[in-house]
């Protein structure tokens, strides 16, 4: 009655009674045909060996490495191009893999590559993820698995050294083609930045401050340079008056009525020799120094006034001129020579002056340009400084690499000699077959019990009729049984009342 009611403990150790020899065989079957197969199938010996990941020798402080790819991509792209065809297929044919097995050589070759098998150890200690990992392989026979094992172990050392130079190379050359590119560009920097510096020479923003400085000085040079000429200016007229005054006198006889064109000469005398005085105390602007030079050229025009009348023919007489007279004109020639390099000297200055006031008032101007140009000199002279640093560095990590002193794959242990396959396991396929074998047993038992329409209590009965039992008969053994024909016309008349029976007779 499986499956009509809920069954309890009883009821699960009375089927295991009805059906413990169904179960047993059951089990008993497939654990013979399981020991069978695991003898009947083609055994499998797997080789393995273990790589360690060693770091490069030198510190990364001196040599910075140019592989800069996670160790895991780089195995897993190393792992296809071992499992390439081109890689397999020679090593099927050297060692003549599933020859017997009338494959073709795409089935030999897929067969192969399901083969080996790859296996990364992590380790959390570790700061690079990834100290090492197994290489495995497995084929018929132990000897061919483990040198098939030993080949695909130098195909990954091999591999490794070979993908790590040709990408410090490949590094290597591109930065020095970049740096080639970097050095023109900052040539022609440079050439522009020169012919900016040679053309605006004294102009340029770093200039500025000197040209202020220049500038200030000049003002100050022009200004001694001007008062200069003003004093060698009154010197000039006053030695004029000088000599103008002493040829007249020469000119004049002793007799002649001049008493007060003399006494004007005097008093021209006084004024000169005061107007010396002052100068020595006060600038040309004081306002004495001013109101005696005009009385110094008030007197000056009188005298010549006075000078301009005639004389009588009989009294001019040449003769030679006096020493004072020489003496006097050799001064103003002196003073003459002096006044006309000072005004050189002023012009030269002024013109200096006029121009540091252009560089000044053009430094706006050229420093904007000078900045646009600076600022693409510094970026190609910074981008040529870091190629350089990089291309020494990838020259050196090359270098270490072609050594063989960067990260290497390390054999650590070799391909092992398997002793026994480690396929069919018997020990797994007994046990699998066991419990496969209690599996369908149960399966069927619970099968048959549910197919099973028996009455063997009275949950039974009522799981059957829904009808309360009154009254129970033991099986008695030796006792003489009921035609079925009885017995189920019994069980169809108590069907068709569908009403409790009082007592059950024989």
């Amino acid at each position: 009655m499986l499956g009509h009611r809920e069954l309890t403990i009883q009821d699960y150790a009375g089927i295991l009674k009805r059906r413990f020899w169904l179960i047993l065989t059951s089990a008993v079957t497939l654990l013979v045909l399981s020991l069978g197969l695991s003898y009947v199938l083609p055994p499998e010996y797997l080789s393995q060996t273990l790589i360690l990941i060693e770091e490069q020798k030198v510190p990364e402080d001196y040599v910075k490495p140019v592989v800069g790819q996670d160790l895991g991509e780089r195995l897993a792209s190393m792992k296809e191009q071992i499992l390439s065809r081109s890689r397999v297929q020679p090593i099927i044919e050297r060692f003549n893999l599933f020859a017997g097995q009338n494959l073709n050589m795409d089935e030999r070759i897929l067969k192969t590559q399901k083969a080996i098998g790859i296996k990364p150890i992590r380790s959390d200690q570790s700061a690079r993820g990834m100290p090492g990992f197994f290489i495995s392989f497995k084929a018929p026979d132990a000897r061919t698995a483990q040198q098939v094992c030993g080949e695909i172990t130098s195909l990954f050392v091999s591999e490794n050294l070979s993908a790590r130079e040709q990408s410090a190379e490949g590094t290597t050359d591109f930065l020095k083609q970049q740096l080639v590119d970097s050095k023109r560009n900052l040539d022609e920097q440079d050439a522009k930045l020169a012919a900016f510096q040679r053309k605006n020479l004294g102009r340029l923003p770093q200039q500025e401050m000197s040209n202020s400085n220049t500038l200030q000085a000049l003002t100050t040079q022009l200004d001694a340079a001007t008062q200069s000429l003003n004093r060698i200016q009154q010197d000039e007229t006053f030695l004029q008056a000088m000599v103008s005054q002493e040829t007249q006198e020469l000119q004049r006889p002793e007799a002649a009525t001049g008493v007060s064109v003399d006494e004007r000469r005097a008093q021209l005398k006084t004024l000169l020799a005061q107007k010396q005085e002052l100068e020595t105390h006060y600038t040309p602007d004081h306002p004495d120094v001013v109101a005696i030079s005009r009385e110094i050229a008030d007197l000056q025009v009188e005298i010549k006034r006075s000078s301009t009348e005639p004389v009588a023919a009989s009294g001019t007489v040449n003769r030679t001129d006096p020493p004072q007279l020489q003496q006097l004109k050799a001064q103003l020639r002196g003073v003459q020579q002096s006044m006309a390099a000072a005004k050189q000297e002023q012009a030269r200055i002024q013109q200096e002056v006029r121009a540091y006031e252009g560089r000044i008032e053009a430094s706006p101007m050229v420093e904007e340009e000078y900045k646009q140009i600076t600022r693409d000199h510094e970026t190609a002279l910074q981008f040529y400084n870091s190629l350089l640093t990089k291309m020494n560095e990838s020259s050196m990590a090359t270098a270490l690499e072609h050594r063989q002193q960067g990260q290497q794959f390390h054999v650590m242990d070799a391909p092992n000699l398997p002793d026994e396959p480690t396929f069919p396991n018997p020990f797994i396929f007994a046990g699998g077959g066991l419990a496969a074998g209690l599996a369908m047993g149960m399966m069927i038992a619970a099968f048959l019990e549910y197919r099973d329409t028996s009455l063997r209590n009275e949950r039974d009965i009522w799981a059957f009729t829904k009808l309360p039992t009154l009254a129970t008969i033991s099986f008695i053994d030796g006792l003489a049984q009921v035609a079925p024909s009885h017995q189920q016309n019994r069980w169809k008349l108590f069907s068709k009342t569908n009403k409790p029976i009082e007592s059950v007779g024989g």
